[in-house]
Order: structure tokens, then C-alpha cells, then sequence
């Protein structure tokens, strides 16, 4: 049997594309111009996210920063998240030209909008 070793974490990620498809079909979504946040009810104790960025957000490393700046904001805001979702988080094309600050920003507010924040 192998044993897979999880970084901390990587048990609150959606990474499965089934995961992804059923969090947009059942979820509700909200939108900012810098990314778009779709939720929906999990029967887990825990808060799961997804990220994802298309090619419309530009080449792989501006794809791969869009990636890094939603997680490090959604880690920013994980302690006042209220548990029991699956959260995705989609870059828009307009995040290849913001800080992270920006983006925390836009996340807190899509948070407070889904009432997902305590």
C-alpha cells in the first residue's frame, strides 16, 4: 500500500475535475472583475477551493500567477470562512495586471456577498 504524504493544506483543495464540474453545475456564483467565485454546499466539516485560470488570462506564467495570488488570498482569508463549502475561484483577464492586495480585496468582497465569511 502507498501511503501518499499531503501537504498541509492540499486535503482543503479541489483538484479532481468532477469535483470542478459539480461545484459549477449545483453552485451559486458571484463576480468581480478581477475573479469570479462559485460555491456550493459540501457534507464535510471543512471548506474545499479550486483555482483556475484559462489561456484568456494570458501565457502560462501570467495562468500560473492568477493561480498563485487567488490561493494566497483565499489562505489570507481561510480562518473566517465559515466550513462546510466547495469554493471555485476563477481569474479573469484584468488579474494579470493587479497586486495581491487587489485581489484579497476582491476575494473578501465576493466572500461577504455569498455570506460565507463569519
Amino acid at each position: 500500500m502507498v501511503r501518499r504524504h499531503l501537504r498541509k493544506g492540499a486535503r482543503h483543495r479541489l483538484r479532481a475535475r468532477a469535483e470542478f464540474e459539480r461545484v459549477r453545475r449545483e453552485g451559486h456564483s458571484w463576480s468581480h472583475r478581477l475573479l469570479v467565485l462559485v460555491a456550493c454546499r459540501n457534507e464535510l466539516q471543512i471548506t474545499r477551493v479550486g483555482v483556475t485560470a484559462s489561456r484568456g488570462v494570458g501565457g502560462a506564467v501570467e495562468r500560473n500567477r492568477a493561480r498563485r495570488l487567488m490561493r494566497e488570498a483565499w489562505r489570507m482569508c481561510a480562518a473566517h470562512i465559515v466550513p462546510g463549502w466547495d469554493a471555485l475561484l476563477i481569474a479573469r483577464t484584468a488579474i494579470a495586471q493587479v497586486k495581491m492586495q487587489e485581489v484579497a480585496a476582491a476575494l473578501e468582497s465576493l466572500l461577504r456577498q455569498a455570506k460565507l465569511v463569519e
